[in-house]
């Protein structure tokens, strides 16, 4: 029952922090799709460009982005901090400190995988000329 409450709160803390992070994200592209039309003779008003290929590819460069700066690196942050306690406070206790050692690895190796990713996706869309030149960090599609 302990670890069900435990669990719960931790949900909910972290609930707390990444809603507003969600709210605040633009994952889907604004600048295309048809958003008013004239009822009178059905034409188009505003946004009047139609989604192509490119902004599908574009949601999806900005949902990776938001998984990696927005998720995986604060999460990860989180856990070398909580592995990092448990090894401060292990006082001999070899268990507490094997699983803040485990922690702190997974934490860390964790990282290293999502960055890894991200760089062999953005060398791979580089390398066949996907993605503008000037911008290094952000996956902006050239279309």
């Amino acid at each position: 029952m302990k670890k069900i409450f435990l669990s719960a709160i931790l949900l909910c803390l972290l609930s707390a922090i990444f809603v507003p992070f969600l709210a605040n994200a633009q994952i889907v592209p604004q600048d295309c799709g048809y958003t008013k039309f004239d009822p009178n003779t059905h034409k188009c008003i505003e946004n009047c460009r139609p989604c192509n290929i490119c902004d599908f590819f574009n949601m999806l460069t900005r949902i990776y982005d938001f998984i990696v700066k927005t998720i995986a690196t604060p999460l990860a942050i989180i856990a070398i901090v909580v592995g990092g306690i448990l090894m401060l406070i292990s006082a001999g206790n070899a268990n507490l400190l094997g699983k803040g050692k485990k922690i702190l690895y997974a934490a860390i190796i964790g990282l290293a995988l999502v960055y890894c990713s991200w760089i062999i996706i953005d060398v791979t869309l580089r390398a066949v000329g996907y993605l503008k030149a000037d911008n290094w960090w952000t996956l902006e599609l050239n279309c």
